[in-house]
């Protein structure tokens, strides 16, 4: 029916490097995007709150509206540390990984400095959405997310000290 330059039979293929750097970066670009797409009124205040504040309600029926304002307020931010905790891994992932030298023996602060000019354009998009704000806290929440997750990281393949 459609003609995409493809023969019967004859499988696409793509050169070796370029499926190690899809494996590799695939991901990491995935999970961007996914933050990105999270950015916009989809995962808003309001909307977090339908499907956060109702399981809470049914978990907790005598809790105040105040606790349960609280509890989504600090499920939302666990949500912001969380996301960039495992932004910052798979950029480790994929730094870590690399056929570079460079990339490789500076994974930690290239993906720490991934993490925190992300976390910044993210908020910085988020000023645009208009049921969103941008805020400079919700991205130091994010890097802390991030420098936890490197650090973590770090420590677990240090050879121990005798």
């Amino acid at each position: 029916m459609f003609n995409l330059g493809i023969q019967r039979g004859v499988a696409l293929r793509l050169p070796p490097h370029s499926k190690h750097r899809l494996v590799r970066y695939g991901p990491l670009v995935l999970w961007a995007a996914l933050i990105f797409i999270g950015s916009s009124s989809l995962l808003s205040a309001p909307n977090t709150s339908l499907f956060l504040v109702r399981p809470l309600q049914w978990l907790f029926p005598h809790a105040s509206d105040a606790t349960l304002r609280t509890i989504h307020f600090i499920l939302r931010k666990a949500g912001h540390f969380t996301e960039y905790a495992i932004l910052a891994l798979l950029a480790a992932r994929a730094f870590r990984t690399t056929s570079r030298e460079l990339l490789r023996s500076h994974w930690f602060w290239l993906s720490l400095s991934l993490v925190v000019v992300y976390s910044l354009s993210d908020e910085f998009h988020q000023s645009f959405v208009s049921s969103r704000t941008g805020s400079i806290y919700d991205s130091m929440i994010d890097s802390l997310g991030g420098l936890t997750a490197l650090a973590l990281l770090a420590m677990r393949r240090r050879p121990p000290v005798d």
